[in-house]
């Protein structure tokens, strides 16, 4: 039986989400960064096209970690302490990456600051849909994606500004990311633990108390009731359960969904807007000009999103953003080879940015947060954000080194191939999963 939508105290529903989707915002600020510095990383440390993918990409390397390191925080501690310490490490390496006096010290920060990106991009989206009512938990892991193309679009308009300091402008860049660490760590100290880890942790009071900040006490009994009905026989979980037959289905839709939104290959515009645009003769004011162009963008059809992944649901959107990619990624592709003016290739970058802020971007954070079983969702969450992060490693290290070899244009026709075979993929395995609990998706989604 299900609570009405004015049992929920709303106010505080969406507060707490916010708080814990600041870790996005951190997110989306170390993701950002690195497209307005590069231009100046490549003179200060003599990049070629391998160190530059290797540069951009050891973030990446730092995320598997942090997500590994959250899997087991989260089942053992609780969510809270992990989002603590992603806070924390999000601002020592901001400082770190400033002071930043060679290549390899560089690289080992940014390493650093992408253990913090882990934690929080598995953290956050948990957390939220843990506190969230079924109603309205698409809406609110969305909140996350929000601060992520919020943050991006920040640190995309602070770069343009930056960028006519001087030859050091990457050092501010960078080091401004501690304002928001401290920010967030101070928001994350007033945020309850999740009231299903709690339940899980065997803290039942604790767990209710929770609850009914969340919505009425029937609500609060129905919810801790179905929660440990789906705990029941359950033990602590190590990485090995996300293989057992009952979790499998669940477990490869969640993987699958999670490296196909890397390699749909969008992050390549992101973090290398300055290398296609330099292709087509753009100088860096316009370079860095566009980055902003993508931020706002981002986050108009992000807000958009966020309107339509509770109405339309998550797999229209999923399969929208999939076949659009791929038509515009061969129109993009076409432009760049033949070498057409910046404004025009602005125009298709753009409309790329906009399938993939409605989409892939929020949807697949959605996805991961939801279909996988309470007693395995640390680990199983880990296992397909590490797979996330080791598929964007090898997107953005490759890229270089194919546009050195192909063209820039090349990579962007292998792309579109990906897109097409997602979109096969989301119209086979995917099945909706709005307006659905977490304990009625346990059954639903891992019996098919």
């Amino acid at each position: 039986m299900r609570s009405e939508k004015n049992t929920f105290n709303h106010h505080y529903i969406v507060g707490i989400s916010f708080i814990s989707a600041l870790g996005g915002y951190l997110f989306g600020f170390d993701f950002a960064v690195i497209s307005g510095a590069l231009p100046f990383l490549r003179t200060q440390f003599m990049l070629d096209a391998w160190w530059e993918g290797f540069l951009t990409g050891s973030l990446a390397l730092g995320c598997i970690v942090g997500c590994l390191i959250a899997g087991k925080i989260a089942d053992r501690y609780g969510r809270k302490p992990g989002l603590i310490l992603a806070a924390l490490i999000f601002a020592l390496s901001s400082i770190g990456i400033a002071y930043s006096s060679g290549l390899t010290y560089f690289v080992v920060m940014r390493f650093a600051a992408g253990i913090g990106v882990g934690m929080a991009s598995m953290l956050c989206p948990m957390y939220i849909a843990e506190v969230s009512p079924a109603e309205v938990r698409g809406r609110n892991v969305a909140i996350n994606q929000l601060t992520v193309v919020i943050g991006i679009l920040v640190t995309n308009l602070v770069n343009y500004f930056l960028a006519e300091t001087g030859p050091d402008a990457w050092r501010w860049m960078f080091g401004l990311g501690t304002v928001p660490s401290v920010i967030f760590l101070v928001g994350v100290l007033w945020l309850p633990e999740s009231p299903r880890w709690l339940l899980k942790d065997g803290q039942e009071e604790k767990a209710k108390i929770v609850l009914n900040k969340i919505g009425s006490a029937s609500f609060a009994e129905t919810t801790a009731s179905a929660i440990q009905k789906s705990l029941e026989g359950t033990k602590k979980q190590s990485y090995s359960a996300v293989f057992h037959k009952s979790v499998r289905p669940a477990v490869a839709v969640g993987v699958t969904l999670a490296v196909f939104q890397q390699f749909c290959g969008i992050n390549v515009v992101f973090n290398y807007t300055s290398t296609i645009f330099e292709s087509v003769g753009a100088n860096l004011d316009r370079q860095l000009f566009e980055t902003v162009a993508i931020g706002i963008v981002n986050l108009v059809f992000t807000l958009l999103a966020m309107w339509q992944v509770d109405k339309l649901g998550r797999r229209p959107l999923m399969l929208l953003g999939s076949l659009g990619l791929s038509v515009v990624y061969i129109i993009l592709a076409f432009l760049l080879q033949n070498h057409y003016p910046a404004g025009m290739v602005s125009i298709f970058v753009l409309l790329a940015i906009s399938m993939y802020a409605i989409s892939l971007a929020p949807v697949t954070w959605v996805l991961i947060s939801e279909i996988f079983p309470n007693r395995i969702r640390g680990v199983a969450s880990s296992v397909a954000i590490v797979s996330l992060w080791a598929a964007y490693f090898i997107l953005v290290f490759t890229f270089p080194i194919l546009a050195e070899k192909l063209g820039t244009y090349g990579p962007f026709y292998l792309y579109a191939g990906i897109c097409f075979l997602g979109f096969l993929f989301v119209l086979r395995k995917v099945k909706e999963t709005k307006g659905q609990t977490l304990e009625e998706l346990e059954g639903n989604l891992v019996r098919h």
